[in-house]
């Protein structure tokens, strides 16, 4: 695994291995499996993308493999009901390879956005709680959350999520090294707000000093 501008790995699992998808129109006519197989292929291709170093393209293809999925997920599809053509219901199996292809496209989303010169860390953390909210331990999406999140600057959740993907991988020498970093920016804000407590409560011991010199001067005066 590897942050900013790193080498990145793809999850890959539930790739169909049909020929080169082109040209993408989803119709209500289609065979459920079919649309399955069409997202899982404009996956395959986004992977191969990838590989050649062509993000873009790469970005294209998982979007239109989510679009295509997005049709067919009972969790949007309910919502919308009532509104045109209604899909029928998935098997378990069905439901099975949508989700994992879902997962797939969005941890591989996250990766590609890391690998841009200007990187939308707001993104890749949503692209991968998405992961999490599915295929929670995932440890990809466990280290981009925690990377995205340390560098939009909250240190002690980034800890949160990189501890548990240290936990799945602790030899995993870019896990530790985020890791580290999210504990030596907790460190440092410790420090900070040490200091200006002890200033704080300098200021105050200062200040109560001066007005018991300043009633005894007065006390003093009255005699």
């Amino acid at each position: 695994m590897e942050g900013g501008r790193g080498e990145e790995s793809l999850d890959v699992q539930g790739a169909a291995a049909e020929p080169s998808f082109s040209g993408y129109k989803q119709t209500s006519t289609k065979p459920v499996w079919t649309l399955l197989e069409d997202a899982a292929q404009m996956k395959t291709e986004g992977n191969a993308f990838y590989r050649e170093k062509n993000i873009r393209s790469a970005i294209g293809r998982y979007h239109r493999a989510l679009l295509v999925l997005r049709g067919l997920d009972s969790e949007v599809m309910t919502s919308m009901k009532g509104f045109g053509h209604e899909m029928p219901a998935l098997t378990p199996e069905q439901e099975a390879a949508l989700r994992n292809t879902q997962v797939d496209c969005y941890n591989n989303l996250a990766a590609c956005l890391l690998q841009k010169q200007s990187v939308d860390y707001a993104r890749v953390r949503e692209y991968s709680l998405r992961v999490l909210q599915w295929r929670p331990g995932d440890v990809k999406a466990l280290y981009r959350a925690g990377v995205a999140t340390l560098e939009m600057g909250d240190a002690q959740t980034a800890k949160q999520y990189l501890t548990q993907a240290c936990g799945v991988q602790p030899n995993d020498a870019n896990v530790r090294k985020h890791l580290q970093r999210a504990e030596e920016k907790l460190n440092r804000e410790l420090q900070k707000e040490r200091a200006m407590y002890r200033g704080m409560f300098s200021s105050s011991l200062k200040s109560s000093s001066g007005g018991e010199i300043n009633q005894t001067s007065r006390a003093g005066e009255g005699v």
